[in-house]
């Protein structure tokens, strides 16, 4: 995987060269796939959440 990152903060991160920007890289993307797995529904499960605690109408939650 190759990941493309904007020329001021590939300057930065060269100047932190102690840190190990590839464990960062896959902490974050690990990070994100489990939270997307345990979520499988985010916008059903917020609109369930948003109805419990405020008694919206489900069709008002679906209005971008």
């Amino acid at each position: 995987m190759t990941l493309s990152i904007p020329d001021r903060e590939h300057k930065i991160m060269k100047k932190h060269k102690e840190i190990k920007w590839t464990e960062i890289a896959r902490s974050a993307i690990i990070r994100k796939i489990k939270e997307v797995e345990s979520n499988k529904e985010p916008l059903r499960q917020y609109s369930l959440k948003r109805l419990a605690e405020e008694g919206d109408d489900a069709e008002d939650l679906f209005e971008f």
